[in-house]
């Protein structure tokens, strides 16, 4: 898995590519923690770039949302593939993480009325 963190117009984006899977989950764990120790208001996942996850990520994302709900922080998920959203879907998390289907979805979602 590759990171690339930005902030556009004060949203804050973590581009994601390749697999994240067992190997490189703590690393994302790792990446979401400073965002709770932040208390970020708004966060957006872009998955457009991941090809696989498994159940370690999967933990992740759900560890990172249960955070955010904490301190009222938006965060969303967007881009995923079809293969990737197949996998949110079977274990339903699509009925509770806010999944986008493409990256400008998300931030129009996550921006302040």
């Amino acid at each position: 898995m590759q990171a690339r963190e930005l902030i556009e117009d004060g949203l804050h984006i973590i581009e994601l590519k390749g697999d994240i899977d067992l190997e490189s989950s703590p690393e994302l764990r790792t990446m979401l923690a400073e965002h709770v120790k932040a208390r970020r208001p708004a966060l957006l996942l872009d998955f457009s770039a991941v090809e696989y996850l498994d159940s370690s990520a999967l933990a992740t994302v759900v560890e990172y949302a249960r955070h955010a709900q904490s301190f009222r922080g938006q965060f969303a998920l967007a881009g995923l593939n079809e293969r990737v959203q197949t996998v949110f879907e079977l274990v339903r998390l699509h009925e509770f993480l806010q999944i986008h289907r493409t990256v400008p979805e998300a931030r129009a979602a996550l921006s302040p009325p």
